[in-house]
């Protein structure tokens, strides 16, 4: 008989825009999940329902992530460095605004150093598979995306999805195209490789499938050991994806 028994699931980031929908999609499968959320601040923990399962750590720091990790089974990394828009930049007059990251908080202390601080914690823990959601763009290291705040957020998630790659620990490493806020379940997913769906015109694709890709990835052996970038067709085109086993076996790139 197969192991019935639900997996636990701790998800970092779980105060971010895609981590707060892959931890309530877990929460809602209590008879498959048993989920844990890691934030960085009490506020973003009360923001997410304040549950005794969401643990406060700060992922710079790597023996603070070390209690959340004890007993997981897997671990899906949401967290990321986020760019702040400089204050008086003002639409009507063109140009663009200017992005910064607050001290501390650059990619490279949050996206690579932070997340190999989780890799390695969840290695050390036992941990069985780790899903790591990192953006499409890496092959380019002129992509605007790394001159935003001179961060180079695209070089410093390449490096991180390298460690896990080869870490020896189960991974599945998920690059999103552009996240929309739109709801899930409505589009046919498109699975990539080295950037090609960039000079395609679908590039974007709601969180809500990011989420669910997460949760299926957990589900599914043909996700493991898989690195592959992830967009949607436009709404109305094609057929939703409802078979993820289909979806994931459509690529064989380990990185």
């Amino acid at each position: 008989m197969a192991d019935a028994s639900p997996k636990t699931v701790l998800v970092t980031g779980a105060g971010g825009r895609t981590g707060q929908i892959v931890y309530k999609k877990l929460k809602e499968r209590t008879d498959q999940f048993i989920v844990r959320g890691l934030v960085r601040t009490p506020e973003s923990k009360e923001k997410i329902g304040g549950a005794d399962d969401v643990f406060v750590a700060d992922v710079r720091d790597a023996a603070s992530i070390v209690p959340a990790v004890q007993g997981i089974d897997a671990l899906i990394i949401l967290t990321s460095a986020v760019p702040k828009m400089k204050p008086g930049f003002d639409p009507t007059k063109g140009g663009r605004p200017e992005f910064y990251f607050e001290d501390g908080l650059y990619p490279e202390q949050v996206d690579w150093i932070g997340q190999k601080n989780q890799i390695d914690a969840a290695k050390a823990a036992g941990v069985k598979h780790i899903i790591l959601v990192g953006s499409m763009g890496g092959t380019n290291p002129n992509h605007p995306l790394n001159s935003l705040g001179n961060g180079n957020i695209l070089v410093w998630k390449r490096k991180a999805e390298q460690y896990l790659a080869d870490s020896g620990v189960p991974y599945t490493i998920i690059r999103a195209g552009g996240l929309q806020d739109k709801d899930g379940g409505q589009r046919e997913l498109l699975v990539g490789k080295d950037d090609e769906l960039l000079q395609t015109e679908t590039r974007t694709i709601p969180r809500a499938d990011v989420a669910e890709a997460c949760i299926q990835a957990l589900q599914i052996e043909a996700a493991k050991f898989k690195a592959f970038d992830l967009a949607s067709k436009p709404e109305n085109l094609g057929t939703p994806t409802k078979d993820f086993g289909a979806l994931f076996a459509q690529t064989s790139a380990r990185f």
